[in-house]
């Protein structure tokens, strides 16, 4: 166990934080500076989506060809470049390309920050939930930051996130990520079959396991439920006139604030025997919890609603992938990931284009389905290993 890599996980995925987590904020800037359409927006938010999807592969396997460090270094550059030229012009075709490089970024940290800490913490599942507590913690920040540079002035924000991307960039930079390079089994016994088939049973053997593919449809869920509440959340607060202006921002950090405190909860005090059976009440809370909060508009009992929500949530992601036990590597977290954050790129898409065609009220009821989708297949988890 390596601490130094498991700090180097929690501290550049709490910079990771601030950084995915403006996005939502950042597009609703640039929504209102440039006049974009419910479908444009979504389809940025989309195109981030299929820029995480697309470094979550390039993570799991582009190392092999150039090294995680380079690897590493190229993609997460997006942060600083994407945010850093978004002042530059409102045409949606630049704005489409820097919010690629942004996803880039995002799942590239999604992916490493996952390998550091899952390979050198002492205990997965609390490691898993300390590290999504640090991105909560970043997430929980970003409104605060936003709000303060968008009072000097409105091309500030985008700036201020930009360096915050360069200084995760920085960290990466000077940490030793060729290690993750060496295969966490080379000192197995020597009695194996053959290099190439010990190789082959411990690097692909996670395809063939249905918990595997259950718990990607899970984490699937998760990510159009949760993406399409971060990318949406304020534009719809705004739109529907239940907090307005600057206000709006700091839903975020109500969402957030109820993440790092359910996931600081479940990583130290709350004794968590059935991570299935758990993911099972959460999946049936969090989608009574959404049904009321869209329902609501008054700015107290939709803000009371989005907490208990984001509550509800907070614990999904991290005992979901810790779920997945020893077949936790770069490969297969190269496959997980990227197959559910289809569901990141589907949602906020579908979301703005039915926002357009109908009304946006009634386009985020559309995001009950994942809510819904995280229920069932807990469920399904809860009853074969029962």
């Amino acid at each position: 166990m390596n601490t130094k890599l498991r700090n180097t996980g929690f501290v550049t995925f709490f910079l990771s934080g601030i950084c995915a987590i403006s996005s939502g904020v950042i597009v609703s800037i640039l929504r209102d500076r440039y006049g974009l359409l419910f479908s444009e927006t979504g389809t940025l938010l989309s195109i981030l989506s299929i820029g995480n999807i697309l470094a979550s592969f390039l993570a799991g396997f582009l190392p092999l060809r150039i090294g995680t460090k380079k690897t590493v270094l190229l993609l997460c550059a997006g942060y600083a470049i994407g945010y850093g030229c978004m002042n530059i012009s409102g045409a949606f075709p630049l704005l489409a390309l820097l919010f690629l490089l942004v996803g880039l970024a995002k799942g590239c940290a999604l992916n490493t920050c996952t390998v550091l800490v899952g390979q050198n913490a002492e205990n997965r599942s609390r490691g898993m939930s300390v590290m999504h507590a640090c991105y909560a913690a970043g997430a929980l920040l970003c409104p605060i930051l936003i709000s303060a540079l968008l009072r000097v002035s409105p091309s500030l924000p985008a700036f201020g996130i930009a360096i915050t991307g360069a200084v995760l960039w920085m960290i990466y930079l000077c940490t030793d990520l060729n290690v993750l390079d060496r295969p966490a089994s080379a000192n197995a016994s020597s009695e194996a079959s053959s290099p190439s088939a010990q190789k082959q049973e411990g690097t692909y053997a996670f395809l063939h396991s249905t918990t595997f593919w259950i718990l990607t449809a899970l984490v699937f869920c998760q990510n159009a439920a949760e993406q399409s509440v971060n990318g949406w959340l304020v534009t719809y607060f705004k739109d529907q006139n239940i907090l307005s202006g600057t206000l709006a921002n700091y839903t975020i950090t109500i969402m957030w604030g109820a993440t790092l405190i359910a996931r600081l909860l479940i990583a130290f005090v709350l004794p968590i025997k059935n991570i299935y059976k758990a993911l099972s009440i959460m999946g049936v809370s969090l989608t009574v919890l959404y049904f009321a909060m869209i329902q609501l508009t008054t700015p107290v009992p939709a803000s009371i609603a989005l907490f208990l929500f984001a509550f509800a949530m907070a614990g999904v992601n991290p005992m979901a992938i810790s779920g997945v036990g020893k077949q936790l590597s770069a490969a297969s977290m190269g496959i997980l990931l990227p197959v559910a954050a289809i569901g990141a790129i589907l949602m906020p898409g579908i979301i703005g284009f039915a926002a357009d065609s109908v009304s946006l009220q009634s386009a985020m009821a559309l995001n009950l389905v994942p809510c819904a989708g995280i229920f069932v297949l807990s469920f399904v988890m809860y009853r074969r290993t029962k």
